[in-house]
């Protein structure tokens, strides 16, 4: 499996406006084009957060835990579809309901994203999508004592840090 270098990206200013648009190879390759993500972290009730491994594939931070649901906004989409069929995707959840809690831009060697996270809480079946290498939930202490030890992809340690910390 590989991404597709073709798909085409909503490209943004840092307020969320669509400026023009590029494909995820041109924006994955070191030209900093502003790029709309969403993340939905989710908590089951005892308060433990599920995080997705991702494959050794990906072309960014392959085999690092990370965000429970991430993916790109694509062209023409909102951020709350983007983030129902993300979830949908990646980890089977369609009822749930997402708590908006932050946007900011991150920024790595390769690219540069306009993230909008989101929470929620539920304890229903999870269904692993095929693209990711696993997932289970973790506790605050499991990750706290794995921070910066190279375990987690660094935008999930900044934000997590940034949302939690």
């Amino acid at each position: 499996m590989i991404d597709n270098n073709e798909e085409m990206f909503p490209i943004v200013d840092e307020n969320g406006n669509i400026i023009s648009a590029a494909t995820r190879g041109e924006c994955h390759n070191g030209s900093k084009l502003l790029h709309p993500v969403v993340h939905l972290h989710v908590f089951n009730s005892k308060g433990e957060l599920y995080l997705q491994k991702r494959p050794e594939w990906k072309d960014i931070q392959p085999g690092k835990w990370d965000t429970s649901v991430g993916g790109h906004i694509d062209l023409g989409e909102s951020v709350e579809i983007a983030l129902k069929r993300e979830a949908k995707e990646e980890l089977g959840i369609e009822d749930f309901t997402p708590k908006s809690m932050t946007h900011y831009v991150f920024e790595s060697d390769r690219e540069k994203e306009l993230v909008f996270a989101h929470k929620t809480v539920y304890d229903g079946e999870i269904q692993l999508s095929d693209e990711l290498d696993g997932g289970r939930f973790w506790t605050k202490e499991d990750i706290e004592t794995n921070l910066g030890k190279g375990v987690f992809t660094p935008n999930f340690e900044s934000e997590y840090k940034k949302i939690f910390g």
